[in-house]
């Protein structure tokens, strides 16, 4: 399958911010994206904008999701875009509450329906980053979990995929090597993972909490967690891949810092804040992300979906500009990035994830 380009549509500005989810994908359309990571909290905001309900209201009845999925469907199609995955579903596994996992596959199930309306087949799952109190230590417990989603997804008809990413903030799972662990352990064809560069430097190369800005042995450890990438993973497994690079803090991210929240872990707060497109050296972007997308493209031979997942306080913005300034700064990466890694053509197709601001 070849590349192509796509964008988390959190990335195009939040929808907090005001930024209506048409013109975030009028913003994509206009840069040349070719599909986006449908975020659930864009479709909770298209549900309200298509009812009377007061934002106060958390959660749209069924009935509103269903018509804001069927809206958001049509404003994407309108626009050739393609909704590669409803993401994420956050919080799932390992909880130590079973009550809470059965609530949350009760909610899985309607996201079926949902992903049926939005013509996608793909749901992503991020590994739990709860405190260490709510999230089992049991490894097969995490295992066991995703082995009954991906159980229930392949009941589905047509069947649904999951796309499990480890988090460099996650509780348990956040590394590539674990994540990938587990997904040989799930075992099921419709069971993969993401490759995201900023998580993979995140957690060996960097550490947002540094004065350095940098891990212990930071050159060292990527160069040989990159070596193991190329080694071990078999690249069918690889759902869809996210390239995203992040600022170097002038002060360490600890208690005082302007993006410190006690509630958060350093690298969770960096990513929500810091996180750049590929190729922004001007804007403060150091992560090794050049020899991470080298081995995804070329060391493991990776084609498919190519997602520009930005986090990056800009998308809080409410200036009506932001929806288009980060389009257009995403789509200036991808153009770079092909360059860089000598990629063919219309090989790659890139999403819309959280890179054009939050959509």
């Amino acid at each position: 399958m070849p590349y192509k380009l796509a964008i988390p549509s959190m990335s195009l500005g939040r929808c907090a911010a005001g930024h209506s989810f048409a013109e975030k994908m009028d913003a994509a359309k206009r840069h040349g994206y070719q599909g986006i990571e449908l975020a659930f909290e864009d479709l909770v905001g298209v549900a309200h904008e298509l009812s009377e309900e007061t934002l106060l209201s958390k959660d749209p009845s069924p009935q509103l999701q269903l018509a804001a999925a069927a809206h958001v469907s049509a404003i994407c199609k309108a626009r050739g875009l393609e909704i590669i995955c409803l993401q994420p579903l956050a919080q799932y596994d390992g909880l130590i509450d079973r009550e809470e996992h059965v609530r949350l596959l009760e909610q899985l199930n309607f996201w079926f329906q949902l992903a049926k309306v939005l013509e996608t087949d793909l749901i992503q799952v991020p590994a739990s980053y709860l405190p260490d109190d709510r999230v089992t230590e049991e490894a097969q417990l995490i295992i066991n979990d995703l082995i009954e989603i991906a159980d229930m997804g392949l009941r589905q008809n047509p069947p649904i995929r999951f796309a499990y990413e480890s988090l460099c903030w996650s509780t348990r799972v956040s590394s590539w090597e674990m994540c990938w662990e587990i997904v040989q352990l799930v075992n099921r064809p419709n069971f993969g993972m993401v490759l995201d560069t900023f998580n993979i430097a995140g957690l060996v190369y960097a550490d947002p909490a540094a004065a350095s800005g940098l891990a212990f042995q930071a050159e060292l450890n990527m160069r040989e967690s990159i070596s193991r990438l190329v080694e071990n993973i078999n690249v069918k497994k690889v759902f869809y891949v996210q390239i995203v690079d992040a600022e170097r803090l002038e002060s360490p991210l600890v208690p005082g810092h302007p993006f410190h929240d006690p509630g958060q872990r350093p690298r969770m707060s960096w990513s929500r804040n810091c996180r750049l497109f590929y190729g922004e050296a001007d804007r403060g972007a150091y992560l090794p992300i050049t020899d991470i997308a080298w081995a995804i493209f070329h060391g493991i031979g990776y084609e498919g979906w190519v997602s520009l997942e930005l986090f990056h306080r800009r998308m809080e913005d409410k200036d009506p500009s932001v929806p288009e300034e980060l389009a257009r700064r995403g789509a200036t990466s991808w153009v770079k990035l092909q360059k860089d890694m000598g990629l063919e053509k219309g090989k790659v197709r890139a999403i819309v994830t959280r890179a054009v601001a939050s959509l």
